[in-house]
């Protein structure tokens, strides 16, 4: 399986910032010594035409020169460094590269990615640039290329932060079928209609989750015949997430992303997530959350293998 990483690009934080940026590290060293089935590769940088398939062109040159807005900057929680522009194109590239991945082989992953906050001229909640929404705009050019039919894209966001950006982005667009459960008093405040949200309250553990999100693909399938399937396996719903506010543990953060996969799965549908967020009281905790993402990620790829043998 395929899965691409940023983390050589470590943005210089200020003592105390409350972004973990160590996690993409972590991840990627205990993958490389635990999952031999993972190809780790690095992830090159999204071009300017390819942000601009989503984001302004003022946008886009601002953050590539760090003349942006230091309003914008606020709400995004980074300094501006070339390191940080550099880290936000290539986990856009990352991304693409996982849903080029997963047309070829079933299953693909960005470590990090899933920033979805990022809206078409601003950014927001540590995200820069919104990767799944710019990956979905590219995999649709490319594949307008091989088919008259226009590719269609299931993004289901389970990161326990509603995707107020990728929401916004695709709103009213009837080839992308944006899909949050996120909970409901949490960041962002004012959220943005997606084409299925659905709102959990503070204290939401396994077997409400699981049931809400069995109602919400129902839905998705019922309502959509997507092409793609980009998810955001966010470990942030685990209950000891110190941003989440939701009791998942772990045998439900997996439940979770198995039911995900499955459902892709038995649908024939390639499927590239994006690790998205995870703010643990303890960072090894995050860590362990989306390896295990990654355990069942590989089992699905490995069917996807015998599959086409």
């Amino acid at each position: 399986m395929q899965v691409f990483y940023t983390d050589q690009f470590v943005l210089p934080l200020p003592p105390g910032h409350r972004f973990p940026m160590g996690k993409y590290r972590l991840l990627r060293d205990r993958l490389a010594a635990e999952v031999p089935e993972v190809r780790l590769m690095p992830a090159p940088p999204a071009s300017d035409g390819e942000l601009a398939l989503v984001h302004t062109p003022g946008y886009i040159q601002a953050i590539s020169d760090g003349s942006v807005d230091p309003k914008v900057l606020r709400e995004i929680g980074f300094p501006w460094s070339p390191a940080m522009a550099e880290r936000a194109r290539r986990s856009v590239g990352a991304t693409i590269c996982a849903c080029r991945a997963a047309f070829e082989e079933g299953v693909a992953a960005n470590i990090a990615g899933g920033t979805h906050h990022a809206q078409a001229d601003r950014g927001g909640g540590f995200c820069v640039f919104n990767d799944a929404a710019v990956a979905a705009r590219l995999m649709q050019a490319e594949r307008a290329r091989r088919s008259r039919q226009p590719l269609r894209v299931a993004i289901v966001d389970l990161d326990v932060h509603q995707g107020n950006g990728t929401a916004r982005i695709f709103r009213g667009d009837p080839t992308v079928f944006t899909l949050s459960l996120h909970g409901q008093k949490n960041f962002p405040f004012r959220k943005e209609a997606g084409d299925l949200d659905v709102d959990l309250p503070d204290g939401t553990g396994d077997d409400a989750y699981l049931q809400a999100l069995e109602r919400a693909l129902d839905e998705l399938a019922q309502r959509f015949d997507p092409g793609l399937v980009i998810y955001l396996a966010g470990a942030d719903p685990h209950e000891g997430d110190r941003l989440g506010r939701l009791k998942l543990t772990w045998d439900g953060l997996e439940a979770r992303d198995r039911r995900v996969f499955d459902w892709a799965w038995q649908r024939g549908l390639p499927l590239a997530f994006a690790m998205a967020g995870g703010y643990g009281h303890r960072l090894e905790d995050t860590v362990q959350a989306q390896v295990n993402t990654f355990g069942v990620a590989v089992a699905y790829a490995r069917r996807w293998h015998n599959r086409a043998r």
